[in-house]
């Protein structure tokens, strides 16, 4: 057993698992703000009590978020402590102030919205909703900012044999970091809305509590659409930047073997490594040269620039950049369906499109997932971008068969915790919005 792959794959696992939850805390967040803001402005009642229930939401969410997220800071130290001594001094950065400017903040009013409703004034307990929302959005741009610098180092010397920060500043903004982060936030608030949706078309599909969920189905939707297309321009603003700074990436994700002028856009293919052809390619010809450069001719970088072992794994990479761009163009097909439909006042009775919302609830968290498997793999094989590779990066002296234990141990309890959260929610769920049960089912 290879104890460098087995900590990749316990790495990949864990960050997989926990990625599952902040994207869809962070969304729900912002769009209890927005509907603690209407109940404020109007007084209407359905809004408080859709407050309340996606609060309850909310707080399952967020805490098995921070149980999952726990456990990657650990592997640091144990299965990356070559990594870690040679990013100690960049990397410390940014996770202190993730704990200190944002964890504390949205756990703490998390604690108001989750026991304070009856012992605050309406205007902080919004207020509080706004600190969790603000502190979720604070902790994802720290944490990403860390991941940016991997991804393009800068504002940094090497002192014997470690990368010594010369300009915090510099390196919290370093090229990837806005694009990185615009991408994750706007694509959390989708998931957020997906999610909302998907609840909302259950209940309508039941007939149950059909007000509260007519309410929360148009937000919802209309959301969804405004933010489907922000992850469309964000997503276009992100891929320039890779295209720039991380070329041999760019390559894989479109599956450019060979440095071409008027390079065409990829929507569909079969890589095939060994002849470095894209196999049954379904391609918009130019379009990628004229989006990363508005040229159509503009000359696009192949993986032949590089050194063979400097390749990323060509498929993987591929195959999940591909399943995120698809399912960004699903989404903002299906939310503005439904924001066609609100117009014409046909979305509460069209059982066919509640179906699809409720079947898509949880594809922009795939999305999501393919997009970070294809951020993190097109990188290889470097740990940070042209300083560390990852073969390099591991921890010598932690034995392949006490890695594979926790990995087992890590699936195991993990896999318990998204059970647990499961039957948590659908028991919230069934249990629905308590003041407005009576009124909507009778």
């Amino acid at each position: 057993m290879d104890p460098v792959l087995l900590a990749r794959i316990q790495f990949g696992l864990t960050a997989a698992f926990h990625f599952l939850y902040p994207p869809i805390s962070i969304g729900l967040a912002w769009l209890i703000v927005y509907i603690g803001w209407r109940y404020l402005r109007t007084g209407e009642a359905v809004y408080d009590e859709m407050t309340r229930f996606w609060v309850r939401i909310l707080a399952l969410v967020f805490a098995v978020g921070v149980a999952t997220g726990i456990a990657m800071e650990f592997q640091f130290g144990t299965n990356w402590s070559t990594y870690s001594r040679f990013v100690g001094d960049i990397f410390g950065s940014p996770l202190a102030a993730e704990g200190v400017f944002a964890f504390f903040l949205e756990s703490t009013f998390m604690g108001v919205l989750v026991l304070g409703r009856n012992r605050v004034s309406k205007r902080v307990y919004w207020v509080s909703a706004l600190m969790v929302a603000i502190g979720s959005t604070l902790s994802a741009f720290w944490i990403i900012v860390a991941n940016s610098w991997q991804q393009t180092p800068t504002a940094y010397t090497i002192v014997d044999g470690r990368a010594v920060l010369t300009d915090f500043w510099a390196a919290v903004f370093n090229p990837s970091t806005l694009p990185r982060y615009g991408h994750t936030v706007v694509a959390s608030v989708l998931s957020g809305a997906f999610f909302m949706a998907g609840i909302s078309a259950w209940y309508l599909l039941k007939g149950r509590h059909v007000e509260f969920a007519r309410r929360t189905l148009s937000v919802a939707v209309v959301a969804a659409a405004a933010f489907s297309l922000g992850v469309l321009g964000v997503g276009h603003f992100h891929a320039v930047q890779v295209a720039q700074t991380q070329p041999a990436k760019m390559a894989a994700f479109e599956g450019v073997f060979r440095t071409e002028s008027g390079a065409a856009m990829v929507f569909f293919g079969i890589p095939d490594v060994g002849n470095q052809v894209i196999r049954l390619r379904i391609a918009v010809p130019k379009l990628l040269s004229f989006l990363i450069s508005f040229d159509p001719n503009a000359t696009v970088a192949g993986l032949d620039q590089f050194p063979r072992d400097h390749w990323p794994p060509v498929e993987i990479t591929f195959y999940s950049y591909h399943v995120m761009m698809l399912l960004g163009f699903y989404f903002i097909a299906l939310s503005w369906l439904g924001v066609y439909l609100l117009w014409r006042k046909q979305l509460f009775g069209s059982k066919a499109y509640l179906k699809a919302m409720l079947a898509s609830m949880l594809l922009p968290i795939l999305a999501l997932e393919s997009g970070w498997i294809a951020a993190e793999m097109g990188r290889q094989p470097w740990v940070v971008y042209g300083l560390l590779k990852t073969v390099d990066a591991a921890s010598v002296v932690v034995p392949a068969g006490q890695i594979l234990f926790t990995i087992i141990m890590f699936v195991g309890i993990y896999s318990l915790l998204l059970a647990l959260l499961v039957f948590l929610i659908m028991r919230e769920v069934k249990r629905g919005p308590a003041s407005l049960s009576g009124a909507a089912n009778g």
